[in-house]
């Protein structure tokens, strides 16, 4: 193109360009997007101010997790509300004035505000966040000029053929992407999921922990198949292929998959809860803490984590202290002198161990609950004394209940002259003839 050629070009743009800018219909359509974008203010500043839930961010009170969600929502508001009055407005132009395009660029530019929006309020990871702002806000922008299949069709041009297999850069960026948009929503789904159902309380602890699973297990699975259809398998060859796979797996991943079987039965018959003080065969002992598919969190009252792989409760013998009845027997030992008073010793005994907040007592309470005091045996140097007593829960950590009993016992025997002996030998020595 010589110069002449050029300047033409370029009077003949001004001049439609100038001609289009002062035509009416331009005009009508930036009404129309002026006016749009008016309403969306307006709607969004309405329910912003007027809704109890959208006005105030809660901090207590029922379904908190669901009302603190439903509030960071308010953010998204306005681009949704300009997005809607913006699609109002294309139909409205194209009736009037049979010309729309002004006002779909518009929309165009509302729905990429609306992606940034929701990235930069949602996506909470580093990692997803910069893929999201450097690839999803390009695609929109690239969708609303008409180049996304100009640049897909070159992308396609770049591939590596080897054998029957075809890797091309725009197969990779869609897996990248694609690939990424799936985890970051499964996980947001399965935290939201798992909360709800948890929150159901009319349904016990075991069987909220069994659909909770079941439906991470669930999301998994569908997460899974959907990222093989963007990477472009086939299913139907997957499955004869998995198969082989599957017989290899299971003899080099039989403890993962035993793990997991027993979770599945130990979620089923409830024979495990979050909370239940567990005593395994080995003397290790700790609360359940969380209950996953292959193991299980046992927390210990000097703050550390034991993580029992699930088939250890399906293979061996554990003590379960506080899964059915939370009330809790325990006894305590002492000795006393052979001059005490031992009905005096034992009315004092009985009436201090009941002082215990914590521990069980009262005339409501049966008889074989209440606190009690007792000849245990006869020993070399004094009569050993045998204290039992019910609790609520166990006797360790924030309950160290013994250990007070133990002091409030030593107490009461300083107080009333009560001797605890101690081993005494006599020694003869004989004198020769």
């Amino acid at each position: 193109m010589d110069m002449n050629s050029f300047k033409q070009w370029l009077e003949l743009f001004l001049t439609n360009t100038m001609h289009w800018l002062s035509s009416p219909k331009f005009y009508s359509q930036l009404g129309l997007i002026v006016i749009a974008l008016l309403v969306a203010f307006a709607v969004a500043r309405f329910l912003k101010s007027s809704s109890p839930i959208l006005k105030h961010a809660p901090s207590d009170g029922p379904a908190l997790h669901l009302r603190q969600g439903i509030y960071k929502l308010r953010e998204l508001i306005l681009p949704l509300m300009m997005v809607l009055a913006l699609s109002v407005s294309v139909d409205i132009g194209q009736a009037l004035i049979h010309q729309s395009w002004l006002i779909r660029i518009s929309l165009s530019l509302a729905v990429i505000f609306m992606l940034y929006s929701i990235i930069k309020r949602f996506v909470e990871k580093q990692l997803f966040r910069k893929l999201a702002l450097w690839f999803i806000l390009p695609i929109a922008v690239l969708h609303v000029f008409d180049w996304l299949d100009e640049v897909v069709h070159y992308l396609e041009t770049i591939s590596l053929q080897i054998g029957n297999f075809k890797i091309s850069a725009y197969g990779v960026a869609r897996v990248l992407i694609f690939g990424s948009v799936l985890f970051w929503l499964g996980r947001i789904s399965n935290n939201a999921g798992q909360q709800i159902i948890r929150n159901q309380h009319d349904l016990d602890a075991g069987t909220r922990e069994v659909f909770a699973k079941l439906f991470q297990v669930t999301l998994f699975v569908v997460v899974f198949l959907m990222l093989l259809q963007i990477m472009g398998i086939n299913l139907t060859a997957l499955a004869v292929f998995g198969g082989a796979v599957g017989v290899g797996l299971g003899f080099g991943l039989q403890s993962i998959a035993s793990n997991f079987i027993s979770g599945i039965i130990i979620l089923m018959d409830r024979s495990l809860s979050v909370g239940d003080f567990i005593e395994m065969e080995d003397g290790r002992a700790g609360t359940i803490r969380e209950l996953k598919m292959r193991s299980t969190t046992l927390e210990t009252f000097d703050g550390k984590d034991i993580m029992v792989p699930n088939e250890q409760f399906i293979t061996t013998s554990f003590t379960n202290w506080t899964h059915k009845n939370k009330k809790q027997r325990y006894s305590l030992n002492f000795q006393v002198a052979y001059k005490t008073d031992l009905h005096m010793l034992f009315e004092l005994v009985r009436e201090v161990v009941a002082s215990h907040p914590q521990v069980i007592s009262g005339e409501d309470i049966p008889i074989e609950e209440r606190p009690d005091a007792e000849i245990q045996g006869f020993a070399d140097s004094g009569i050993d004394i045998l204290v039992e007593f019910w609790m609520e829960g166990i006797d360790d950590g924030p309950n160290r209940v013994g250990a007070d009993l133990l002091l409030m016992i030593w107490d009461t025997l300083k107080q009333n002259g009560i001797e605890i002996p101690f081993p005494q030998r006599e020694v003869k020595i004989l004198q020769g003839e």
